[in-house]
């Protein structure tokens, strides 16, 4: 059938209205459609954002590391340095039925236990090499598994302490700028970060790590004085195995030999030992630490409960032998340790009271003598600050009873010497006789200055008003009261011993990083590579003022820090 020319063509197929995106005329209201949105390209999926935006935290220490993404709370995971991480790819034997680990073919003697650590602090002896081995191993494992993420090159924020030596710092970031690629690298100080995350701006900040102690005393953001000693966690664990092994000794009907040949054999694993040091070490209390700042305790917070859900429960009592299963002995036993001295390895790795405190170098000062003599050499509004914000991190602070033991041992020295650095028989015996004080008052008094009885009312006749001078307030200073007006009246607490609880270095840092806030020590990728660490250069040769007018915006924390020609590595490059 033909088609007739004249007729009008159909509404549903003419171009020119599809082309316009109008409807026909006489036609009724268009269909319901979706509307068109307009997609930017960098905001088209949440990934390319969360690629774009996330910033790697890893704190570093001596036995693991912890990783996760600024801004978060608390780490994403945790990675422990151990044997087991130095296995080939495909190596299955300790799944097998007849699988036995001979531990004692491992490093045994003054080397028990190296295996389980990074690196060492005596960097004389150290393979850089195989830090840098162990780090990308562990650091590849953490993404897999605990970040989920691939490879792609992301900024990093590093959380160290701040008496790394400097080829180890340098190991570690050559690692990961050649095999993870990041474009900038931060780094920041472990203390500054605690205080942080603890909410203050100044603290003494006691990190009872691994391999030694370090007391930091941390005053607006920066540290001011730094003391350490070898009294940690790897003598604690040393204790507890020589402890391990007198028990076995009577248990197996031989003779306890203490001599220093024999106390460098090993009877248990390594593993073992430190899971019974983590589970069952405690530390005893302080004698006559009830009330050691003789304030008034309040009364316990009694909770409601239904009085037939009491009956037949009283405290519980602590047991008077702990059983300790040894499953690396040869042969495996059970031994039964009386509770009280599984408290003698805390008492003679961190404290040794039965020595007098002139008997120690400076290296292995008692835990105690350490915070109260880095509390003396400080300042004396700085000391007012610090010592009333303590905080206790590290490892071996999870120890039962032992920052409570640390604090009444430093609150009783303060009690007893005061802060007079001057010791010796000569102010014992002035604190001690009450006559030689009032001996020397009165012969101050009778030393003085001539008339000056008379002047010891305070008040004076002038214009013949009386003056009462020793009784009279301050004048009132109008530009005072002003700027009194707008500065915060909140008293701040000082002068008396505290302790403050605080979130850990990573949680700082991670505050820290997404506050966005410029730092000091950024390491730029390109200039690694073509300078290393000879290219940095001092902390004061560094134009601080061109690097505090960087923008704070979206990404200021990394970008732009180290664009020029000077940069630095902090506190890790002053020495």
């Amino acid at each position: 059938m033909a088609s007739n020319p004249a007729a009008p063509s159909l509404a549903h197929r003419t171009l020119s209205n599809i082309r316009a995106g109008g409807a026909p005329s006489g036609s009724g209201p268009p269909s319901p459609h979706t509307p068109l949105r307009t997609i930017h390209s960098a905001f088209g999926s949440p990934s390319t954002i969360r690629a774009e935006e996330d910033i790697i935290a890893i704190e570093f220490g001596t036995r693991n590391l912890r990783v996760g993404f600024s801004g978060d709370p608390v780490p994403r995971g945790t990675v422990s340095f151990g044997p087991d991480q130095q296995r080939r790819t495909g190596d299955f034997r300790a799944w097998q039925a007849d699988y036995d680990d001979d531990w004692r073919k491992r490093l045994t003697g003054e080397q028990w236990g190296r295996d389980h650590e990074l690196w060492d602090l005596d960097v004389r002896d150290v393979d850089l090499g195989l830090v840098g081995d162990k780090l990308e191993r562990a650091l590849r494992e953490a993404f897999t598994k605990y970040l989920l993420i691939d490879s792609k090159p992301r900024r990093m924020v590093l959380v160290l302490p701040s008496s790394m030596a400097t080829p180890l710092l340098s190991a570690v970031l050559d690692t990961l700028f050649n095999r993870f690629l990041p474009p900038t690298i931060s780094l920041l100080s472990a203390p500054i970060a605690t205080s942080v995350a603890a909410g203050v701006r100044s603290a003494l900040i006691v990190d009872l790590g691994w391999a030694e102690t370090v007391v930091t005393s941390v005053y607006e953001y920066r540290e001011v004085r730094c003391n350490r000693s070898i009294r940690a966690g790897r003598i604690l664990v040393s204790q507890m195995h020589k402890l391990l092994g007198r028990s076995l000794a009577r248990a197996q009907g031989r003779d306890c030999d203490d001599s220093p040949e024999a106390s460098q054999e090993q009877v248990v694993s390594f593993e073992e030992c430190d899971d019974v040091t983590s589970r069952l070490a405690w530390c005893k209390p302080a004698r006559g630490s009830n009330n050691p700042q003789g304030q008034e305790e309040s009364l316990p917070t009694v909770q409601e409960q239904d009085e037939s859900e009491l009956q037949g429960t009283g405290p519980a009592a602590v047991p008077d032998t702990v059983s300790v299963p040894l499953m690396s002995a040869h042969p495996p036993t059970t031994l039964q340790i009386p509770h009280l001295q599984l408290a003698e390895p805390c008492e003679s790795a961190f404290f040794d009271l039965q020595y007098s405190h002139g008997s120690f170098d400076d290296h292995e000062l008692p835990l105690h003598l350490l915070v109260y003599r880095s509390l003396l050499h400080l300042p004396v509004d700085v000391r007012a600050i610090c010592m009333s914000r303590i905080i206790f991190t590290g490892g071996c602070s999870k120890v039962l009873g032992l920052r409570r033991r640390i604090f009444d041992e430093v609150s009783h020295l303060v009690q007893e010497r005061g802060w007079d650095p001057v010791l010796g028989k000569g102010v014992e015996q002035l604190r001690l006789n009450p006559k030689l004080k009032n001996g020397g008052s009165r012969q101050a008094r009778r030393n003085g200055p001539t008339g000056s009885s008379s002047q010891t009312d305070g008040g004076g006749e002038q214009d013949g008003v009386w003056h009462d001078a020793a009784n009279a307030g301050p004048e009132v200073d109008p530009i005072e009261e002003q700027l009194r007006k707008g500065s915060d009246a909140r008293s701040r607490v000082h002068g008396e011993l505290r302790a403050v609880e605080s979130l850990g270095p990573w949680s700082g840092a991670s505050l820290l990083t997404q506050l966005k806030v410029p730092a000091i020590a950024t390491i730029d990728r390109d200039l690694w590579l073509q300078q290393g660490a000879s290219g940095a250069t001092r902390p004061g040769e560094v134009d601080f003022k061109a690097q505090q007018r960087q923008s704070m915006g979206p990404g200021g924390l990394m970008r732009n820090a180290a664009a020029g020609a000077n940069w630095t590595l902090g506190i890790w490059g002053a020495v």
